[in-house]
């Protein structure tokens, strides 16, 4: 079965970095587009970032020029480089991706990892 890990989470001051990964493990053919996610309490989750398979990415308004999205096929993971944080980044960031488990098939499934937390402080 597949599974997505993300980490890299913590407590950080405003203007500071994070760098969080997100790595899939399991039954895995090629993983084609990632994307990172936020939720902060008492409001809906919001797309923070994606990338395609050929590395092409997309940001939300909020985090671009900020916020850079990366991955790294041959250990089937993504990255989210978290740059010049500030209060309102603080949320819990979870990660997604489209993979195809099987050599011998074109059917892809999306699969969804647990939180990290990110805190930055004033």
């Amino acid at each position: 079965q597949v599974r997505l890990v993300a980490s890299g989470g913590g407590l950080v001051q405003a203007g500071g970095s994070l760098r969080l990964s997100c790595a899939a493990s399991g039954t895995i053919s090629s993983i084609n587009r990632m994307g990172w996610y936020r939720q902060a309490p008492g409001k809906q989750r919001e797309l923070v970032a994606s990338i395609s398979s050929d590395d092409r990415t997309d940001y939300a308004d909020s985090v671009k020029g900020r916020f850079t999205m990366s991955r790294d096929n041959a250990k089937n993971t993504g990255y989210l480089q978290m740059n010049s944080l500030t209060p309102e980044d603080t949320a819990v960031y979870s990660c997604n991706a489209n993979i195809r488990p099987y050599t011998w098939s074109s059917v892809n499934s999306i699969y969804w990892g647990q939180g990290t937390q990110v805190t930055v402080s004033s």
